[in-house]
């Protein structure tokens, strides 16, 4: 993998055709690579290629293709036939986080790639130092978090196993920059990366607090989107505390560090649910609950806001780089 390259001819794989998955295939088409979609699963190929025109209607409506969604297609093989990864630089594995599954589609990614190929993850939980040592040639293999969705955010955290070759970290945080993303780069294998345990410890003091019976859920919601939610998009968490002033930041945390949750179980709200197995807008239980109609229209809202976020986020670039 070459530290530059021509997109229009660097071939992507990306083992795994469900929602995440798709929405990575569009981002890498958007950015001018061709692109090899593998099934691992017969069944994965069932509404894949429908989402995936879907999305990239979405991307075209956002302005961001410079060819129509045509173009964009034709460069895309959707196929179960590992072996059509065999002139792909890099390879995004996109399955369950399931070590088992995982492994297997790791061996067949490198039975049927050059031995230069990267290998990446898409992961939000499992460490990398674990899931490489399930990889031939563990050196080549690094975790690359996208969020949802993949085309129209520009996070994307990339993270560095302890077997993972400090150049290959490199190359892949400069090709993720010509995918228009910010990437964040973690050293240094950390369970859970950066984005899940800073997300992790909020979901267990709001659970706590509404647990508690201190405030309801809808409250809680407001209260993160109309204060953290007004300024996010500007500015992170270290730059914010800068702009507050640090002079009172030593007596806060004094005080409310002691105060703060620190359960090692799962939220009793969130086991009631995994019992009636609520999968939120995905079949309309949830912690709160929705028609089908209600479901649609949040989804379609959320198109529509990541649109204006993600061209937001360009007017204001960072001060200091």
């Amino acid at each position: 993998m070459n530290g530059k390259n021509n997109s229009s001819t660097f071939e992507i794989g990306v083992v795994g055709l469900g929602l995440m998955g798709t929405s990575i295939i569009v981002s890498l088409l958007v950015s001018g690579h061709p692109v090899i979609g593998i099934a691992p699963l017969p069944s994965d190929m069932d509404g894949a290629l429908d989402r995936i025109q879907s999305q990239m209607n979405h991307a075209d409506e956002a302005g961001l293709l410079s060819e129509n969604v045509d173009y964009y297609l034709k460069r895309l093989h959707l196929t179960e036939d590992y072996s059509k990864l065999k002139s792909c630089s890099l390879v995004q594995e996109c399955v369950t986080e399931v070590i088992e599954i995982k492994t297997e589609v790791y061996l067949k990614i490198s039975q049927n790639t050059e031995s230069t190929a990267v290998i990446a993850t898409n992961t939000s939980a499992i460490p990398i130092s674990v899931l490489q040592e399930n990889v031939n040639l563990p050196s080549r293999f690094i975790g690359i978090h996208w969020a949802e969705p993949a085309y129209m955010t520009r996070f994307l955290e990339v993270t560095k196993g302890a077997l993972t070759d400090e150049k290959i970290a490199n190359r892949v945080l400069s090709l993720a920059r010509t995918w228009n993303k910010e990437p964040t780069y973690l050293k240094k294998d950390l369970r859970g990366f950066v984005t899940n345990r800073m997300l992790y410890a909020v979901y267990r003091e709001m659970f706590a607090i509404l647990e508690n019976g201190e405030a309801s859920m809808d409250d809680l919601d407001k209260a993160f989107r109309y204060d953290p939610g007004s300024w996010m998009t500007y500015m992170g968490l270290f730059k914010r505390m800068d702009q507050l002033g640090l002079s009172d930041f030593k007596e806060i945390f004094e005080n409310i560090f002691p105060q703060l949750d620190n359960s090692q179980t799962v939220p009793t709200t969130m086991q009631a649910i995994v019992k009636v197995q609520g999968k939120g807008i995905n079949n309309g239980k949830g912690l709160y609950n929705y028609t089908k109609e209600e479901a649609i229209k949040w989804e379609e809202a959320f198109k529509d806001f990541n649109h204006e976020i993600f061209h937001l986020a360009a007017q204001y670039p960072e001060i200091n780089t």
